[in-house]
């Protein structure tokens, strides 16, 4: 009989909790079972295994990554725009690690499986940062993979702490911001 107060959703609350505060490459069913002062058995009654519970942070993850963009960039648009989604990536992947590191390249497991309109939301948010530029309907989606690499790439490195010349961060997060928005505000010619 499952132990009472204990369901999928509460696995996978502290399967993400339990990534981002020691890396989601060391989740492990045992960890999250002794976390839920469970053994690990009574655990697969709710989530099958740790590819299930992996991908289930990911469905997390990315949902909270698409509420969140779309939030902050309600009544914003342009450079102000470009800001918001770039601080708020930024600030989810530093908050939570793991969760987001779940994300990056999961894969739907089927037509309705609820990670296809997590993922949209972000999406949709980062196109709507882009319409705020004149892009050549053509070039949007080579826009939007780069905004995506570009803003990935920042966050994901401030949060392991990668940038060690003494630079001032920050500072090197708005040069980014101003570059991408020159760069989308120029249209690509000769590509």
């Amino acid at each position: 009989m499952p132990r009472a107060g204990l369901d999928a959703a509460t696995v996978t609350e502290a399967g993400a909790a339990l990534a981002d505060e020691i890396g989601l490459d060391r989740l492990s069913m045992s960890v999250v079972a002794e976390r839920l002062g469970v053994k690990p058995p009574s655990l697969y009654k709710h989530v099958d295994s740790l590819a299930t519970l992996t991908h289930r942070i990911a469905i997390l993850g990315a949902t909270e990554v698409g509420d969140e963009l779309r939030d902050a960039l309600q009544g914003v648009s342009g450079r102000a725009a470009l800001t918001a989604a770039a601080q708020t990536l930024r600030r989810y992947v530093k908050e939570h690690p793991g969760r987001y590191a779940a994300t990056t390249g999961a894969r739907p497991i089927g037509p309705d499986d609820p990670l296809v309109p997590a993922v949209e939301r972000t999406l949709t948010s980062l196109g709507a940062v882009l319409s705020g530029y004149e892009i050549d309907p053509a070039d949007t989606i080579h826009a939007l993979r780069m905004l995506r690499s570009i803003l990935h790439g920042f966050a994901t490195l401030d949060a392991a702490d990668g940038f060690q010349i003494d630079t001032d961060v920050d500072e090197s997060f708005a040069w980014m911001i101003g570059f991408i928005d020159h760069g989308l505000r120029t249209p690509a010619s000769g590509v």
